[in-house]
């Protein structure tokens, strides 16, 4: 309607320019000030500036003190939004007294986060202590560098040809990193075991490549195909996120079967063999990533201090003393065999434990509520957060969210309901203030626009409330015996309506992710059973992580030491967090069984083949988990409160299924199911396709 009868005005992406003024917005000196800024705004490409002194754009407070000069942009400025808003915080008047603000997301300057070399110090110190060489934590670092490189460049081009959400790269390289370290995590350990086992390192990279390798490629697939089901939200950028992610993943899998190999091949039997200086360097390599994700400028001198220790070490010949080999226990002397032997003697306990434990942080889940977060939740020492409390402070916290009523008159006489039905909403408790009805043509009218205050801030449930109040009671009673058409838009309004538009697609998304997992699963491992319980351990603790962030993001909680405020989940989260959780907890799924799988052929033992196939994978699962965990939990450290949401919600989740599920539910319920795991009908087997995933 807006597009159609008044042109499109305010229906773009627009911003505010806020000032507040101790002497008085009126007085000379600030009129003159900020005169001259909004001549040089209006200047700016694709830009629409309307002030409170010349024009009924802008505003002033009823005291005098903060006013407001609307900023509108046309289609051709719509992708250069963050570099205006730039322009015009260095066009700000320096004036004393005179405090001016850029107000609106669309200006908000978006910093690249650093966040994730935090994840990457501490993944070298893990790996080291984990693997006990320098060179095995060397081999999955570099892969996941590569992948996440090669994958973002493919985002970048690809970026070309489909639109993708700024935050993109970010919760790309976040799951890259996290994918690829597990991936080559998994195929140096299985590659080191046989080593150990006599054979040749080109052999034993032939081996590993033979069964770790196609774990990875599997469960890589799994991890794309969840992400790719985001395009059937018919939404755009949420594609676009789908699209991005997946990418990074692809790379990521295509390195771990090519360069991975081949770097095996140049390391060879030094895999097993660490220096000093190896040690001493990779510490102060890990020291360095920590200071430059901390901002910390005196520790990034540790980098070239590493390769100082490392020229030294050459000819200095305590530096050049191998670090003395870790022993390796036999298989069933190690704690997680007489673990999983200790779940599997009171399997009934540990699963209702396990499963309850997932259900109560679950809980929270029933009172999410699906929203977009405002501006209030912007870091306070932005320029958009202060526009934001300005404008409340000044106007009210509604002023942050009007809605926007339009009013289609297909009858002349209908016309003259309008100012009636203006005056209705404008009774309602939920209502500040409603505008005089704007119409298109003051002779024949065939549209008006009404601006809506509410009471309440954006986010605020209330004002969710009063949208759904004004749809559902207020203007259908002041219509019915009209011809006018009223839509209630706005961003409260449009949330809203982008939440329920998600609600009816999550379901499909959900579905077909699920039916395809579990397909694959049946095709690989032979089994109903195995293949349903991955499905429903998967949702137990993406359930729960789900919880977790309803906990802290919605309810507030732990508010005084995150510094987040309460505010709605924003509903692309949900799904997106089950495309990438279901994804990430299928590779353990796949990793763990895999190898149980390998040792039930083996042995046909059902029971002692869990406790191998866990003792086995354990150290890889647990060491993968904590990187993964770290990674994603550095995030938390970031301004933006999407890419904040996503690292608790994955962080928590990938935590709860790499203890809680893969070390206490799966081998209770593989202890209480025996032989049952891996039965299937016999016409299932026959047309079910092969994937041998154990080599």
């Amino acid at each position: 309607m807006i597009d159609e009868y008044f042109g499109g005005i305010g229906s773009g992406r627009s911003g505010s320019i806020v000032y507040r003024a101790e002497q008085g917005v009126d007085d000379p000196d600030v009129v003159a000030a900020m005169t001259n800024m909004f001549d040089q705004v209006s200047q700016l490409d694709g830009v629409t500036l309307t002030d409170p002194y010349s024009s009924s754009g802008g505003g002033v407070s009823a005291d005098g003190i903060v006013a407001y000069a609307t900023v509108d942009l046309d289609e051709s400025a719509d992708e250069a939004a963050e570099q205006t808003g730039a322009e015009m915080v260095s066009l700000k008047p320096d004036l004393p007294g005179l405090d001016v603000e850029i107000g609106g997301d669309a200006f908000a300057s978006i910093s690249p986060p650093d966040s994730e070399l935090i994840g990457l110090s501490f993944a070298v110190i893990v790996l080291i202590i984990s693997t006990g060489s320098v060179l095995a934590m060397g081999l999955p670092i570099a892969l996941a560098l590569s992948g996440v490189g090669t994958g973002l460049g493919a985002i970048l081009l690809l970026s070309n040809f489909k639109s993708m959400p700024d935050f993109s790269t970010t919760l790309a390289a976040m799951i890259g990193l996290g994918v690829g370290i597990d991936y080559a995590l998994l195929m140096v350990t299985r590659y080191r075991e046989n080593l150990h086992l006599g054979l040749s390192p080109v052999d034993a990279a032939a081996a590993a490549a033979d069964t770790a390798g196609r774990a990875v490629v599997f469960a890589g697939i799994t991890v794309v195909i969840s992400l790719l089901g985001l395009l059937l939200m018919g939404l755009p950028f949420v594609a676009g996120m789908g699209i991005a992610s997946a990418t990074t993943v692809l790379f990521t899998i295509l390195a771990s079967i090519t360069l991975l190999p081949a770097l095996l091949g140049l390391a060879q039997g030094r895999i097993e063999v660490t220096r000093y200086r190896g040690l001493i360097a990779a510490t102060l390599i890990a020291l360095s990533l920590l200071g430059v994700g901390l901002g910390v400028t005196a520790l990034i001198a540790f980098a070239p201090l590493a390769v100082v220790v490392l020229l030294v070490g050459i000819g200095f010949k305590p530096l050049r003393r191998e670090v003395p080999a870790r022993k390796v226990k036999p298989l069933r002397e190690t704690r997680s065999y007489r673990w999983s032997r200790l779940i599997q003697s009171r399997p009934k306990s540990a699963a209702a434990v396990g499963a309850g434990v997932l259900l109560l942080l679950g809980v929270p889940v029933l009172s999410m509520r699906l929203g977009f977060s405002d501006e209030g939740n912007f870091a306070p020492e932005t320029t958009t957060r202060r526009a934001y409390d300005l404008l409340a402070d000044g106007f009210g916290p509604g002023f942050n969210g009007p809605l926007l009523v339009t009013i289609e008159v297909e009858s002349p006489t209908d016309a003259d309901a309008v100012a009636p039905l203006a005056q209705a909403i404008g009774s309602d408790p939920g209502v500040v203030v409603v505008s005089p009805p704007i119409s298109d043509n003051q002779t024949a009218p065939n549209a008006f626009i009404v601006r809506v205050i509410p009471t309440s801030s954006p986010q605020d449930e209330q004002t969710s409330a009063l949208v759904r109040r004004l749809r559902d009671d207020v203007i259908p009673v002041h219509t019915a015996d009209t011809s006018l058409t009223v839509s209630v838009s706005g961003s409260t309004a449009a949330s809203i309506d982008f939440s329920e538009f998600l609600g009816r697609r999550m379901i499909l998304f959900f579905g077909a992710v699920l039916l395809l997992s579990f397909f694959l699963l049946m095709a690989v491992f032979r089994s109903l059973l195995v293949p349903l319980k991955a499905v429903i351990m998967n949702l137990l603790s993406i359930g729960a992580a789900y919880g977790v962030i309803v906990a802290v993001f919605q309810w507030g909680w732990m508010s005084s030491l995150t510094g987040l405020e309460p505010a709605p989940i924003e509903p692309f989260i949900p799904m997106m967090m089950f495309a990438i959780v279901f994804g990430l907890s299928m590779d353990y799924e796949v990793f763990l069984l895999s190898r149980v799988r390998e040792e039930f052929d083996r042995t046909g033992d059902p029971v002692t083949s869990v406790a191998d196939g866990l003792a086995s994978t354990a150290r890889v699962i647990t060491a993968a988990a904590t990187i993964m965990v770290v990674v994603f939990g550095s995030f938390m450290l970031e301004d933006n409160r999407v890419i904040e949401l996503f690292g608790v919600g994955l962080a928590v989740a990938i935590a709860l299924d790499a203890t809680l599920v893969r070390m206490l539910l799966v081998p209770a319920t593989m202890e209480l199911l025996g032989a049952r795991n891996w039965w299937i009908p016999a016409w299932l087997d026959r047309v079910l396709p092969k994937l041998n995933v154990e080599g």
